[in-house]
C-alpha cells in the first residue's frame, strides 16, 4: 500500500530525529518547519522538553514574503542570535524530513554565519 505524501514526510522526519538522538550528546536541536507560506525554527532541549529560542518569518517586519530564501536566512539569523543570548552555541540540525536545499539550506547557512555550531 502506497503512503500519502504527508505520511511519507512524517516517516522521514521521525527517521531524522531518531538518528539525531544518537548524535546529540545532550545538545539542543535546531528544528525547522517549512510551510508553503512561511518558515519557522526552534531550538529545543529534548532532555527537559522546553523550547529555548524560536523565530519565524511571521514576526519580522522586514519580510514581505515569508516563503523565500531571504526570509529563511533572516529566520536563521534571528534564531541563532536568540540562542546565543541564552548561552546556546552548539546544536544539532533537525531538517524535519525536508530536503537540505533551498529555504532549509538558507536558514542553516544563516544560523551558522550568526554563530551557531552544527
Amino acid at each position: 500500500m502506497a503512503l500519502s505524501p504527508r505520511e511519507s514526510h512524517v516517516r522521514r522526519a521521525q527517521r531524522t530525529r531518531t538518528r539525531l538522538k544518537a548524535l546529540s550528546n545532550g545538545r539542543p536541536r535546531l528544528s525547522v518547519f517549512r510551510s508553503s507560506k512561511n518558515i519557522y525554527a526552534q531550538i529545543i532541549d529534548d532532555e527537559r522538553g522546553v523550547t529555548l529560542a524560536s523565530a519565524s518569518s511571521l514576526e519580522s517586519e522586514k519580510v514581505t514574503k515569508g516563503a523565500d530564501k531571504d526570509a529563511a536566512a533572516l529566520v536563521g539569523k534571528l534564531v541563532a542570535e536568540r540562542a546565543i543570548e541564552k548561552g546556546v552555541k552548539d546544536v544539532v540540525f533537525d531538517r524535519g524530513g525536508y530536503i537540505y536545499h533551498g529555504r532549509v539550506k538558507a536558514l542553516a547557512d544563516a544560523a551558522r554565519e550568526a554563530g551557531l555550531n552544527f
